[in-house]
């Protein structure tokens, strides 16, 4: 058995989470890769390091002094060292790194530094080894990451060292400067260690016990999904809800790796666990994994008499292109057919879209309907069970809900429903009380 753990931000963020990461650590053997974010808020008032650095590199931008700001952060990870009884040498270190700051600094390089110093600490603590990112993590000439060559540096750390801590969030171009990923970039590097070394499950630790059923802004304490499937988990993530990024699991979902999310704060909870597959999985009778939405959507409904939907449909489609609206949902009939797009996304553009509508496919009418929200209920169980629909339909209504528009995908994943802004929280809660909770 072999895991790679991520610990974010709020695992790693002072002393305290140190402690709790080691434990984690050795409580299990097979946790011989461990990649690390840089250091984060420990309290409400906190700043997390990556924030102080970008912060750091404005300043050199306008020729302000960002040696108070350097004081700070080299003062979070010598309490650290002290705490702990380590001896990496941090002053050293920050005075290296101070002699090359300049208005030439690159931005990438700096924030950088948040990660790397972190894992030197998280490395000697642990006992493992430290690999550097710049060392494994390559990009090619055009941004991307070279996945085959950072493959083969992984895995080669990892036979020759055993036991490796990475930094994450960065890695080398082939001009030899650093370059950062997106914020929240450690997952992907986590996920690249995962899919090199040929890990049987990725574990990324944070502060949650997994992801939840709902929104709990919305429902009270709603339940962790115990087992979702990466297809679930993207139907959420498209309507909205806060889960991984896509391109932070792209690597292990490749290699079928499981991932399993967890919380470094009560690491007895056994958190999410995302596998492959679309088969039915777990052991309660809820057909519903999760439930998500977005507000503020536009239905546009144009309706022709003997309409040749197929060329009258591509028109409309072309034209929502070409305004640079996103078409979330069709519905289609004989006669009409109705897109649901961003209202954000049309913006000022809708009178432009309406008029080229009508010059282009001369409907017979064209209606449109604002503050349109969009509700998704996600589970893999739904297409073996009879009447789901009509179930959820009958809910809606019994609450008072009207149903807008309809949708549901070709693989049977999502049932989408469009309601009223105003109707949004309602249709959550009786969504999640009825066949989640």
């Amino acid at each position: 058995m072999l895991k790679v753990a991520k610990f974010g931000g709020s695992s790693v963020a002072g002393t305290e989470q140190f402690r709790k990461v080691k434990a984690i650590i050795e409580a299990e053997s097979a946790r011989r890769v461990v990649v690390v974010s840089a250091a984060g808020k420990r309290d409400a008032g906190d700043h997390k390091l990556t924030d102080l650095l970008y912060l750091c590199h404005a300043h050199l931008n306008y020729g302000v002094s960002c040696d108070e700001i350097m004081q700070t952060i080299e003062q979070r990870f010598a309490e650290i060292r002290a705490s702990l009884g380590l001896h990496f040498d941090v002053e050293g270190e920050m005075e290296k790194l101070r002699a090359r700051l300049n208005r030439d600094t690159s931005v990438d390089e700096l924030v950088s530094r948040g990660e790397y110093f972190t894992a030197r600490l998280m490395a000697e603590y642990l006992g493992y080894a430290f690999i550097d990112a710049a060392d494994c993590v390559f990009f090619g000439y055009d941004g991307q990451i070279d996945r085959e060559k950072s493959d083969r540096a992984i895995a080669a750390a990892l036979e020759k060292h055993k036991r490796i801590v990475i930094p994450g969030f960065y890695g080398r171009l082939p001009t030899g400067k650093i370059k950062v990923m997106s914020r929240g970039g450690s997952d992907i590097t986590g996920a690249l260690a995962a899919a090199a070394v040929g890990a049987d499950v990725y574990e990324n630790w944070t502060d949650v016990s997994g992801i939840l059923m709902a929104d709990p802004r919305i429902v009270p304490e709603p339940r962790p999904i115990a087992k979702i499937t990466y297809a679930e988990l993207r139907e959420l993530a498209y309507m909205g809800a806060s889960v991984m990024h896509e391109e932070s699991i792209q690597p292990v979902k490749e290699k079928g790796i499981a991932l399993n999310i967890r919380n470094t704060n009560r690491p007895e909870d056994p958190g999410t666990m995302i596998v492959g597959g679309t088969e039915e999985r777990g052991d309660d009778d809820r057909f519903i994994t999760g439930i998500a939405g977005k507000r503020n959507f536009t239905i546009i409904t144009v309706s022709k008499q003997n309409m040749n939907a197929n060329l009258t449909l591509c028109q409309a489609l072309e034209i929502m292109d070409r305004f640079h609206a996103p078409v979330e949902h069709i519905t289609l009939g004989l006669d009409s057919f109705a897109l649901v797009s961003s209202s954000a996304a049309m913006g000022d553009a809708l009178f432009d879209i309406l008029a080229d509508l009508r010059k282009t496919c001369r409907p017979d009418d064209i209606r449109v309907q604002d503050d349109i929200a969009l509700v998704a209920a996600v589970g893999r169980k739904m297409s073996s069970r009879p009447g789901i629909s009509g179930r959820l339909f009958k809910a809606l209504g019994d609450s008072g809900v009207n149903i807008r528009t309809i949708a549901q995908g070709a693989d049977e994943l999502a049932i989408t429903v469009g309601v009223d802004n105003r109707d949004f929280e309602t249709a959550i809660r009786v969504l999640y009380d009825g066949f989640a909770g």
